[in-house]
């Protein structure tokens, strides 16, 4: 960080472009041939498609013809919640969601909720954990699809993916898990995970924005949601970025690549603003600190202290608010209240998420502006 610049320290919201990203996006741009074309224009752009789809399935631990490239994690959940539920509307019309889900996740839930379908929310714990054996009560003959999101986006909770996916298994439901905040951050391996539908997204893997993923399990039939000619092995119509997916592609590449040495200093990093921050507030609360949570995330109420009132003060730090930050005021986020974290630490919270280009020197800077900016809220009326 030079010049200036605010530390950043909001990796969860969005990663910065990796170089190394640009310069292969910059060589596909000349790439104009359409990739389903038969001419020599297309195959050159059909072969930099199929090398990058190749690249997130190496990623995934999965086969290239499983990846279907979307427009972002929000696509990918939706066409895996939708796709899933009208596939398999004669199945049965009934779908369990976790209480922490993202909004890409929840809202399509609870829009097709309103068209019919029974939607079952499970519960989570203090530390924003998912319970399998609640899943297992959850579901029913007629599920089906399960999605619980890998790990919680604004408190890291990282969640027991492969044994929830048995547990939806035995009910003959569909494992659908949002890995949008996982993937590069710690392994995701889809034979691990045992699930049958993914979602990653570009801009959370130092990749461009507008690009992601879905893995679908092969013999795995999902709705489509764009209908059109049949790109994407039918799976979504409209003719592919070829520009976009080798951005994201070399974007899995260099994670799966830097993964083994990253998640040990993202750890680092994390625990030196975590051990920081509350030596010197000692009433701070860290959120999900009992639960196995990812690398890079740190979710930390100050009591007293109101988000809205902290973000204001916090000029040389990029950071997000874990309240819901409005004009009006401060109120407990869905996440937070979920967890039933304590009211005043909730109302405080902020979350701070480091990242590839995250330094040591950022953290040691970072810290003492953040604590000035706490003890200015917390002297407010």
């Amino acid at each position: 960080m030079t010049g200036g610049r605010p530390v950043y320290l909001d990796c969860n919201a969005t990663t910065p472009l990796d170089p190394r990203v640009g310069e292969v996006m910059r060589a596909a741009m000349d790439l104009f041939g359409n990739p389903s074309s038969g001419h020599v224009y297309g195959r050159e752009a059909r072969a930099v498609l199929d090398r990058a789809r190749a690249e997130v399935a190496g990623l995934l631990g999965c086969s290239p013809p499983e990846i279907v490239f979307t427009s972002g994690g929000t696509e990918s959940d939706n066409h895996a919640i939708k796709g899933a539920a009208w596939a398999r509307a004669d199945r049965g019309r009934h779908l369990v969601v976790s209480a922490v889900e993202h909004p890409a996740v929840q809202r399509p839930a609870a829009w097709l909720a309103a068209l019919g379908w029974e939607v079952a929310t499970v519960r989570v714990d203090r530390d924003g954990r998912v319970d399998p054996e609640d899943v297992a009560r959850a579901v029913r003959p007629d599920t089906a699809l399960v999605s619980v999101m890998h790990a919680n986006n604004e408190v890291g909770t990282l969640q027991p993916i492969a044994a929830i996916a048995q547990a939806a298994r035995a009910a003959g439901a569909l494992m659908h898990t949002d890995a949008a905040q996982t993937a590069g951050k710690v392994a995701v391996r889809v034979g691990e995970l045992d699930v049958d539908l993914l979602s990653l997204a570009g801009h959370k893997l130092y990749g461009p924005k507008g690009i992601g993923a879905l893995y679908v399990r092969g013999g795995v039939t999902l709705e489509s949601l764009n209908h059109g000619a049949g790109h994407e092995l039918g799976r979504r119509a409209g003719t592919e970025s070829v520009m976009l997916a080798a951005g994201l592609g070399e974007a899995a590449r260099l994670a799966a690549e830097q993964l083994g040495e990253e998640l040990p200093r993202l750890t680092k990093l994390r625990d030196r603003l975590e051990s920081a921050l509350c030596a010197a507030v000692t009433d701070a609360v860290v959120h999900a600190r009992r639960a196995e949570r990812l690398p890079n995330t740190l979710s930390i109420g100050f009591p007293g202290a109101r988000a809205d009132r902290l973000l204001a003060r916090l000029e040389g730090v990029a950071c997000s608010a874990g309240a819901a930050c409005h004009a009006g005021g401060t109120e407990v986020s869905a996440v937070l209240a979920a967890m039933d974290a304590p009211r005043e630490a909730a109302l405080g919270t902020l979350r701070f998420s480091v990242g590839r280009f995250t330094t040591r020197e950022d953290i040691d800077r970072a810290v003492p502006l953040i604590l000035s900016a706490v003890a200015g809220a917390r002297q407010e009326p």
